[in-house]
């Protein structure tokens, strides 16, 4: 009897432990029916609950839960098994029911015990979602600071870092730093010929490479240790690599010309070769400002100068730099408003006929130059805005409005003068036009507009234009079936040479003004224009000698058999009045006397 005393009080003691457990217990705990009808709950379910209770009664769980779970009934219908788990952590969101410093986020797991009963646990998750949260926000903040293709640092994470460098007091012992700003040379060109996923493929090479050029490679500085490097990508086609704990300027100059030669090293796209270069800008810590904005500035603005310079090679930056990039955002401010205003205008240097008697065609042709007539500074000269506007995108727009005024101004001189009136006019083309869709027909219409034959237009692109690029040559093909004669100008100073001449499609070569300027004093010269006058007839091309100033050099190319010249020996560049008085002007001095037969002079 007294056995059975013992083993009866112990099984009471065991469920006293267990209701206080329960009662105590950190977490809510809901016995319920299948209907939901609450049997037993602890003290912290109901302080969980109840702001989610509307009349203030937890007499039925899915009624309670009925705002924050309303499909709640319907999984422990669907539950078809005896027993198991409904839901696990399903998150309940108390909004406005909470109560301010109350748990603001529930977290339910609901468990079929059998086939009468449900237990429910509640937990506060308020703690777990903030700190989700602030995860998510610190993975989201870190996977905006890296590039999503090259996965270097962005700008973002770049600026940043110089800031809190450009911030670090500066001790008697400090080392420097320095920030490379580096941008492809014809990335553009590469992106077009082979499309945009062998140009982010080719990123992505650069980036590996600027990585394996640094010693070690990083993607943070740490500012406690004043040493390091960080390379980013910041732009389309543009790097930066900030360099920590130099001794001397040499140094960043010297990690330069490193990356410099493994960057200009060929690249593998699809099996093909294809080189790709970048122009660097260099700034040293002592020659910048306080702000990480204006050190990437400055950078930029020596990695332009770089670029002017003819590219792959890297320029330190100096203050008067600034001073020159400041005229230039002028200059294009400027520009933009003098195509709006009517600023522009052209004027026309006569190109002439070389005949082989001696005697000169003044009406061969001209070619069109465009000029700014600026309402302060005066005529700007073209060498101080044409580079502006082919770095800002005005040059097709400016180039567009030569084409129009010359063709309009062409026109006029054929109604005036007629026979006596030039033969060809001659246009500049940039990369811009040339690679504007559809820009073949805005030729055609030019054309139309002014009645003019499409082979009384001569259109002229750069040798090294020509030659480098695929689609500016499929363009070329493209205005060349429309009828209009091409040149190839400034040949002898870009990329070709005689022997692939015969791959471009063009009509005319002008031999450069480097060369017929030594025409009558240098005999390698004159070779040099004897074999391009050569190789040109045979392919079937015609020949302009550019630069012509004297009388002798005249002569020396007219000896090599080159069929046209221009310039200032025969004329300065000429408004289109000037121009007409010019041509009449010489008209009345090849006129033969009345009653003389013809002579050469006034053949055409």
């Amino acid at each position: 009897m007294m056995e059975a005393d013992n083993f009866d009080t112990s099984k009471v003691d065991a469920y006293e432990a267990l209701v206080q457990f329960l009662y105590r217990a950190p977490i809510g705990l809901v016995q319920s029916g299948l209907d939901g009808a609450v049997e037993m709950l602890n003290p912290m379910s109901s302080n969980l609950l109840m702001p989610l209770a509307h009349d203030g009664s937890l007499d039925n769980l899915f009624t309670v839960l009925q705002d924050v779970a309303p499909d709640l009934r319907d999984m422990v219908d669907a539950f078809g098994t005896p027993s198991g788990v409904v839901c696990e952590g399903l998150r309940l969101q108390l909004g406005a029911a909470a109560a301010p410093g109350a748990p603001r986020v529930l977290s339910l797991s609901l468990l079929k015990i059998d086939g009468a009963r449900l237990m429910a646990t509640v937990l506060d998750a308020t703690a777990d979602v903030q700190r989700e949260q602030e995860r998510l926000a610190r993975r989201l903040k870190s996977q905006a600071r890296i590039d999503a293709l090259t996965r270097m640092p962005n700008r973002e994470a770049m600026l940043e870092q110089l800031q809190h460098m450009l911030a670090r007091p500066l001790l008697p012992e400090s080392r420097g730093f320095a920030l490379l700003f580096m941008n492809c040379d014809r990335f553009r060109q590469i992106n077009d010929a082979l499309g945009q996923a062998a140009g982010d493929r080719l990123l992505v090479q650069i980036g590996e490479r600027i990585r394996a050029a640094l010693r070690p490679p990083t993607d943070r500085i740490d500012l406690d240790g004043r040493a390091g490097q960080m390379a980013a990508r910041i732009g389309a086609d543009e790097f930066a690599v900030v360099l920590d704990g130099l001794r001397r300027r040499d140094d960043a100059e010297r990690v330069a010309a490193r990356l410099l030669d493994v960057l200009g090293r060929p690249y593998v796209l699809d099996g093909q070769e294809v080189t790709c270069k970048l122009s660097v800008g260099l700034v040293w810590n002592f020659d910048a400002g306080v702000l990480a904005g204006e050190m990437l500035r400055d950078a930029s603005i020596a990695m332009n100068e770089a670029k002017r310079a003819g590219g792959a090679r890297a320029v330190v930056f100096d203050t008067a730099m600034r001073e020159r990039a400041a005229r230039r955002a002028d200059i294009e401010s400027d520009l933009r408003q003098a195509l709006v205003d009517d600023q522009l205008f052209v004027v026309y240097q006569p190109v002439v006929g070389l005949r082989p008697d001696g005697t000169v065609d003044h009406a061969a042709g001209v070619e069109a130059l465009v000029r700014w007539q600026h309402p302060v500074r005066g005529v700007v000269p073209p060498f101080e805005f044409i580079q502006v506007a082919e770095e800002s995108g005005l040059i097709g727009p400016l180039g567009d409005f030569v084409l129009r005024r010359a063709c309009r101004d062409f026109a006029a001189w054929q109604r005036t003068l007629g026979e006596r009136a030039p033969r060809l006019l001659a246009v500049n083309l940039s990369r811009a036009q040339l690679t504007e869709p559809g820009w073949t027909d805005v030729v055609r219409a030019v054309l139309a507009e002014h009645g003019m034959r499409p082979d009384q237009l001569q259109l002229e692109v750069t040798e090294s234009l020509a030659a480098q690029d695929q689609q500016v040559q499929g363009r070329l093909h493209e205005l060349k079936a429309l009828g209009v004669t091409l040149a190839l100008d400034d040949f002898g100073t870009g990329y070709s040479s005689l022997s692939s001449l015969h791959q471009l499609p063009v009509d005319t070569v002008k031999i450069d003004r480097s060369f017929v300027c030594k025409a009558d004093t240098s005999h390698h010269h004159r070779v040099l224009i004897e074999a391009t006058v050569k190789v040109a007839q045979s392919l079937g091309m015609g020949t302009v000698a550019e630069g012509i100033e004297t009388e002798a050099q005249a002569a020396a190319v007219r000896a090599q058999a080159c069929a046209k010249g221009q310039g200032y020996l025969f004329s300065r560049p000429l408004a289109s009045s000037a121009l007409l008085d010019w041509l009449n002007g010489h008209a009345t001095l090849e006129r033969p006397p009345a009653g003389a037969a013809p002579t050469a002079l006034s053949s055409s």
